[in-house]
């Protein structure tokens, strides 16, 4: 089975490769080049469909290949659950990954807040020739007003799980990985693609 992945994003790329490790997993413009796919989802799950189904109808054979995609961000209660599925870019269209974290940083110091409730969320869904599925998987605790730690990407130096006093972006990769959101909801998947 051969898994078409409908990112580009390198941090995804490399989580979802390690999690698939006995499959051939290749980006989609690998297999069909740079294209736009408008992500005008109201959920993390209708953007990861939406993503799934772009790059699954553009590939010429589809028979024994999966497309699988991920939609993913972290959510505030206090903000709204901003910035939600515009995580991706909270800061604009063409902001980095930095200029989001920062932009959110600034939005709590601007309120006073030095800690609050938080959640990452992920949507995977699966486009087969069976049809379009989709998990989810979350994880729990909270964003703080300050950047610490080099590891990890996005917004995982803000970002505290429960039950730990150090963010994402000082935590071992090992332990990132048991906590994330995306490892949860990639380990449903993997369920899921071997009961199809």
């Amino acid at each position: 089975m051969k898994i078409i992945l409908a990112t580009s994003n390198k941090g995804k790329i490399k989580e979802i490769r390690e999690c698939f490790k006995d499959m051939e997993v290749l980006p989609y413009s690998e297999v069909l080049g740079e294209f736009e796919i408008e992500e005008n989802g109201k959920t993390f799950k209708e953007n990861a469909m939406i993503k799934a189904k772009a790059v699954f109808d553009k590939l010429d054979k589809k028979e024994g290949v999966v497309v699988l995609s991920d939609d993913s961000g972290i959510s505030l209660p206090i903000l709204g659950n901003a910035p939600g599925i515009y995580s991706a870019r909270y800061a604009g269209e063409e902001a980095s990954a930095k200029d989001n974290l920062y932009k959110l940083i600034d939005d709590l110091k601007k309120r006073g807040i030095k800690k609050t409730p938080a959640f990452y969320t992920a949507a995977i869904a699966l486009a087969t020739d069976s049809g379009i599925f989709s998990v989810h998987g979350w994880m729990y605790g909270s964003a703080i007003s300050e950047a610490k730690g080099d590891n990890g990407f996005g917004y995982d130096p803000m970002f505290i799980p429960e039950g730990f006093d150090k963010t994402l972006g000082e935590l071992d990769e090992d332990v990132k990985k048991r906590l994330s959101h995306r490892s949860k909801a990639l380990q449903r998947a993997k369920i899921l693609l071997y009961n199809l």
